[in-house]
């Protein structure tokens, strides 16, 4: 089960640099505070169907039926998710990215993707917020038909624009690198990319499969700060545990 706690992600205003890039542990819901939610997935709806329903939220009836008590019905997965951020609660999962460094995933973000995000339905993941700021693009997955009140489910940040990026201040050329490099290692984790490891510096380590990388320009592989070992693929790093001196702590 997942919590959400206080707070109202307001305190969590972006600086220039990498200020993003961990998120403390009592940021603990886009919105509001008090839900419990489950770690359950999106199902599989209908895509058809789901493309052509309206995103807007139901409210009750017009004319003679308002002030009535309209009994809720129940959302089925082809139903467009709510964009009302304080609905939503956070899973465990998402509680952990917003733990990690290099995942410049924020209760704040979450909001802002919730709210003004574009909407695609993704048969692997479900529902997707996604929203482009800065040249940076802000990806949010959610559910809010299999747990007793909507749920973000998991977040990711990609490169939409590496000029825009740098040029907007908000992340430095380290931090564009590492979003760059994280979205490299996911899009095809079975295949090794040393071509679209190399041209990146990343030198404030992030965290996969726990392990702690980073790289430097002209390397083919990331490398773990603790336990040494090099990597060339997404896989090759969840795979192997990592036996370095703070692993067992």
């Amino acid at each position: 089960m997942a919590s959400r706690q206080g707070g109202s992600g307001a305190e969590e205003v972006p600086r220039p640099g990498s200020t993003e890039r961990r998120t403390a542990p009592h940021a603990a819901s886009p919105e509001a505070d008090g839900r419990r939610a489950s770690t359950a997935r999106p199902g599989s709806p209908d895509t058809a169907a789901a493309r052509g329903r309206s995103t807007a939220p139901r409210g009750r009836p017009p004319g003679p039926d308002r002030g009535r008590s309209v009994p809720p019905r129940s959302r089925t997965p082809e139903d467009p998710p709510l964009r009302d951020p304080g609905l939503y609660a956070l899973t465990n999962h998402f509680h952990e990215r917003l733990e990690q460094p290099g995942r410049y995933v924020s209760t704040r973000t979450v909001t802002e993707a919730i709210r003004r995000g574009q909407l695609r339905w993704n048969r692997t993941d479900g529902w997707r917020f996604a929203l482009v700021d800065g040249g940076i693009r802000f990806v949010v997955v959610v559910s809010d038909t299999e747990t007793d009140s909507p749920v973000v489910v998991t977040g990711w940040t990609e490169v939409a624009d590496r000029e825009a990026a740098l040029e907007a201040g908000r992340f430095d050329p380290v931090d564009v690198d590492t979003i760059g490099l994280r979205a490299a290692l996911s899009e095809t984790p079975e295949t090794t990319i040393p071509d679209r490891i190399r041209p990146r510096a990343v030198t404030r380590p992030f965290v996969v499969g726990g392990h702690r990388l980073e790289t430097d320009p002209g390397e083919p592989f990331v490398r773990c700060v603790e336990c040494g070992c090099r990597f060339r693929s997404k896989e090759a790093i969840t795979s192997r545990r990592c036996r370095g001196p703070s692993a067992g702590r």
